[in-house]
């Protein structure tokens, strides 16, 4: 269970960035106007969608402006509420996504035919660092060693 998390993390090494710089944005251009205009809109005490679309309109186009007015009339509560549930929401679609993006078994992404299944140099007990028969990058099986040094090529030669 372990190489899941693992090949999952390290799959999405970039995108935790761009996660959080989306995280952000989201959070100053999208959640600041709405709780802006929900703040304005209940300030009656009932909600009034006509007040809700009209400062909608007006603070999406300066969100920055918004913010701070968010804070200075007293609608951090809200703010920090809306942002509470967008976080959440966002959070099960990021989950979702590097759940998705785990390998499905150990050997997901490791090439056939390298040498990435053995470990701390084990290939070379047989096969050779520098000279011999090409069987992948920087191993070779050589051609001075007793018993069977018999290869068996299994693909298809490609010619463009």
């Amino acid at each position: 269970m372990n190489y899941k998390i693992e090949g999952a993390i390290r799959r999405n090494r970039t995108n935790f960035i761009i996660f959080a710089i989306l995280w952000i944005f989201i959070a100053i251009v999208f959640v600041t106007p709405i709780a802006h205009s929900s703040y304005q809109a209940n300030t009656s005490g009932q909600f009034n969608l006509e007040v809700f679309i009209e400062t909608f309109g007006t603070s999406i186009t300066k969100p920055f402006g918004t913010l701070g007015s968010v804070f200075s009339e007293g609608a951090g509560g809200t703010y920090f509420s809306t942002l509470l549930v967008v976080t959440i929401i966002y959070s099960v679609f990021f989950f979702i996504g590097f759940v998705r993006s785990a390998p499905k078994n150990e050997f997901s992404d490791i090439e056939h035919g390298s040498s990435d299944w053995s470990q701390r140099g084990e290939q070379y007990q047989i096969l050779s660092k520098n000279k011999g028969i090409i069987l992948a990058e920087n191993n070779y099986l050589p051609v001075n060693k007793r018993g069977n040094v018999n290869v068996l090529v299994v693909g298809r030669i490609w010619i463009w």
